[in-house]
């Protein structure tokens, strides 16, 4: 595996119009580069993401029409208020008492099944910003349930206004990415949960089974795609059986804190092109 990783040159990412209002994890705005060498031949067609995660990439490839999808329905509800001109109301305070009161507002907004409001959208963005690492952790009941992060300083936005206009312009869903109607003539990147221990970023976890359901959803579509995932040995294996061309590229990640801190590699995988 090391041998074909230094085959590539790291793809340094391009200017992005406007930068991920969230943090999240896996984001690819070091991909962009890459990404934006195999959209731009398809610039006029509309991209469709089934895992759109925080926006990065749509944001970097600034389609003009676009299907984003994500199981994690706060997220959802967050880029459809941010469509819509999400403003910040009242001060946000990076404080373990506020951070508290503030996760536990929105728990109890999941529960009563109102989490669907600016307010809950707001809340949303406030953990996301204040919370450890910018973690989005759910238990098995749907409840937020990751701690105060603990940052010495947070600039908190006071609105989202910039963001409206180029949102407006694209389709927010939640659901399964098998319910998802991809035509022939769309750009299609997926960019799963990554093979690891740890998948529980919504309600659910994406197991290995759903590895394998995804990449046999894939074969089925005939549009461009283009697949993004840690590059785990079953990983790469269960995509080149399924046709796809694999490269491997060095993420911005790195495998651990010890030894030579050497870089992960990511799996870019392409299909239909």
């Amino acid at each position: 595996m090391s041998q074909a990783a230094t085959k590539h040159k790291t793809i340094a990412p391009s200017t992005l119009q406007l930068a991920p209002p969230l943090k999240w994890a896996g984001g690819k705005r070091w991909l962009i580069g890459a990404l934006q060498e195999l959209y731009s031949p398809y610039h006029g067609t509309r991209l469709v993401e089934p895992f759109a995660g925080g926006l990065a990439v749509a944001l970097g490839l600034n389609p003009k029409k676009a299907l984003l999808n994500d199981r994690n329905p706060h997220l959802i509800n967050f880029y459809k208020h941010l469509a819509a001109g999400l403003r910040v109301k009242g001060k946000l305070l990076n404080e373990r008492k506020f951070y508290l009161r503030q996760r536990e507002k929105f728990n109890n907004l999941i529960q009563k099944k109102k989490a669907t409001s600016a307010e809950a959208a707001q809340i949303f963005y406030f953990l996301n910003r204040t919370g450890f690492n910018g973690l989005c952790r759910f238990n098995s009941k749907g409840e937020f349930n990751v701690p105060f992060g603990r940052y010495t300083h947070i600039n908190y936005r006071p609105d989202f206004l910039e963001y409206a206009s180029l949102l407006k312009r694209w389709t927010f869903t939640c659901k399964d990415f098998e319910q998802l109607n991809v035509r022939d003539d769309d750009f299609l990147y997926v960019d799963p949960p990554y093979d690891v221990e740890f998948t529980r970023y919504a309600q659910h976890d994406f197991t290995w089974e759903d590895q394998q359901r995804l990449v046999e959803w894939l074969r089925g579509q005939s549009c461009p795609i283009v697949a993004s995932n840690q590059a785990t040995e079953r990983i790469i294996k269960l995509y080149k059986k399924a046709g796809f061309k694999v490269q491997l590229l060095p993420a911005p990640r790195r495998i651990s804190c010890t030894g030579d801190r050497s870089p992960a590699l990511e799996m870019l995988a392409t299909r239909n092109f």
